[in-house]
């Protein structure tokens, strides 16, 4: 019951800050819920890709997603996400939970930092490097399972020239699909409990439903910056429970 209470708890991250789900998701499986790192990572793309899924839908009829720009990244992406969860298979699950710690860390400096618009304008997207994020958080996405919005929302600002809230609504679109086919790649990897995986991504929309609704009432900078030292604390902690593996 914990952990589904804590699923409450990824779901209304993803939907007060549009992002951090799988961040979240991966140690409340592996240490809450005792599950293998391998399948965590299987599990938490499929539980995210639901979710960012919802996500999606309000950003879709304000007309938020910029659908040609989602090509552009997802596209190299995509089979980006496949080799990520090929090379997952020649990785133990300590050295891929230490890869997410730092990449924990990482999204924690991102989200402290905040997120602002660019002061670069661009006519045209630019387009070698938005190919190549798209493959960088393609291969992190199946190789340790996160979304990478924390990465994607700054690349379509400063790469395409993409508005805020596009950004957001983009990056949540571009999540989704990774995140299906990341899950896709994993099926035949591992055996996932797929009765808990339900019930698990069934607290998280509900999570990431109330999340959407208390945005207006909860003051995004505060929230944000206090993710983020909470993020940095479970990075550490996660890093420190399996450098010993690695040494």
């Amino acid at each position: 019951m914990i952990s589904f209470i804590l699923a409450g708890l990824v779901g209304l991250s993803l939907g007060l800050l549009g992002g951090g789900g799988s961040i979240l998701a991966v140690p409340i499986l592996v240490y809450v819920s005792n599950i293998d790192p391998k399948v965590a990572v299987a599990m938490s793309l499929g539980i995210v890709g639901i979710a960012t899924l919802f996500g999606t839908i309000g950003h879709y009829r304000a007309g938020n997603i910029k659908f040609k720009t989602a090509l552009l990244f997802g596209g190299p992406a995509i089979p980006a996400t496949f080799l990520g969860s090929f090379l997952a298979q020649f990785v133990s699950g300590p050295i891929q939970l230490s890869i997410f710690s730092i990449i924990m860390i990482l999204a924690a400096i991102f989200m402290f930092k905040g997120r602002k618009e660019t002061d670069i304008k661009t006519n045209s997207p630019l387009v070698l490097p938005t190919v190549l994020s798209g493959i960088f958080v393609g291969i992190l996405t199946g190789l340790i399972g996160v979304g990478g919005g924390f990465l994607i929302v700054p690349a379509l600002m400063y790469f395409t020239g993409t508005e805020m809230k596009n950004s957001v609504g983009t990056s949540l679109f571009i999540i989704s699909l990774n995140s299906f086919f990341g899950f896709y790649s994993y099926l035949n990897k591992v055996e996932i409990p797929w009765a808990f995986m339900g019930k698990f991504t069934v607290f998280t929309i509900i999570g990431i439903i109330i999340g959407s609704q208390l945005v207006p009432f909860v003051p995004q900078k505060i929230l944000r910056k206090s993710f983020a030292i909470f993020l940095v604390v479970m990075g550490v902690f996660i890093l420190a429970k399996n450098l010993g593996h690695l040494i």
